[in-house]
């Protein structure tokens, strides 16, 4: 049977599809991938439906062999993928040999990559998908040593490229689009939100990216000290604590909370909060 079998999982690795949408009622977070672009972007270099399980690769340090001939991309941040010790590159379609050694980097900027194989992995699914949650437990177990992870079959035609640009640099401070959300004026001073220095903070995670402000700079202030009752939160929710240092939820975020959800990421802001580094300095931009 073709697959992969886990060498070093590195620092997280885990399967992630699109999620399980839909079922924010039973108090159940989408999850799926963090980078919902690029699993996309992983999924059709190989020709696979967008939805196809791969596996989220986290800062790098992933290695698998082989087990028959297989058809593999990495999406993400631009990093190295070595074959057997030699450098293949990223973003391209590449052809791996039974009993071959596949290595996925920590990429230079960003974060997370994407390790797609032709046919998609064959994961248990729950409620409809194979995706990991960190935050409620359900779906498969993070990737450990000697995990065996077998390969589906193609159901569809090759794609038309097999190669695709990798993302630019990004700009520094990275800047992220924000709506207004439900609370924003819960606020003082609701621009200090985009008037404010930011730095990731590390114990940032799939949850959410945690923001903490640089010391000349104000963080926002609630209106008042009153609590309000829990609500829903979607994803890309910006939640402002008492602290005053912002959550920027991801995909496996709580579907409820307590604190004002004063913003709301674009799509592509989400993807691109996803591949935040700690220490990484950010801007928010009001839409």
């Amino acid at each position: 049977m073709r697959g992969l079998t886990v060498v070093r999982p590195g620092p997280l690795a885990s399967f992630q599809d699109l999620g399980r949408p839909g079922y924010a009622h039973l108090g159940v977070p989408r999850s799926g991938a963090a980078d919902r672009g690029a699993l996309r972007q992983a999924n059709r270099l190989v020709g696979n439906p967008e939805s196809a399980t791969a596996i989220e690769v986290t800062f790098g340090g992933f290695a698998a062999r082989a087990t028959g001939f297989m058809v593999l991309t990495v999406t993400g941040p631009l990093t190295t993928v070595l074959i057997d010790g030699r450098a293949v590159g990223s973003h391209g379609v590449i052809g791996a040999a039974d009993g071959a050694l596949i290595e996925v980097l920590a990429p230079p900027a960003g974060l997370r990559n994407y390790l797609a194989v032709r046919g998609g992995f064959c994961v248990e699914q729950t409620l409809g998908s194979s995706s990991t949650d960190t935050l409620s437990g359900l779906g498969p177990e993070p990737l450990r040593t000697s995990d065996v992870l077998p390969i589906g079959s193609a159901q569809s035609a090759w794609p038309p490229i097999d190669f695709a640009p990798g993302p630019p640099a990004a700009q520094q401070p990275r800047e992220l689009i924000i709506g207004r959300g439900p609370r924003y004026d819960d606020l003082a001073d609701p621009a200090a939100l985009t008037r404010t220095h930011w730095a990731v903070n590390p114990a940032s995670n799939r949850i959410g990216v945690r923001l903490d402000a640089s010391p000349d700079c104000p963080r926002p202030r609630h209106r008042t000290g009153r609590a309000r009752p829990s609500e829903g939160v979607p994803l890309g929710a910006v939640q402002v604590p008492p602290s005053g240092q912002p959550v920027l939820f991801l995909a496996d975020h709580p579907v409820t909370g307590g604190y004002p959800v004063v913003a709301v990421l674009t799509a592509a802001s989400v993807d691109a909060a996803a591949q935040l580094a700690p220490g990484e300095p950010v801007r928010l931009l009001l839409r």
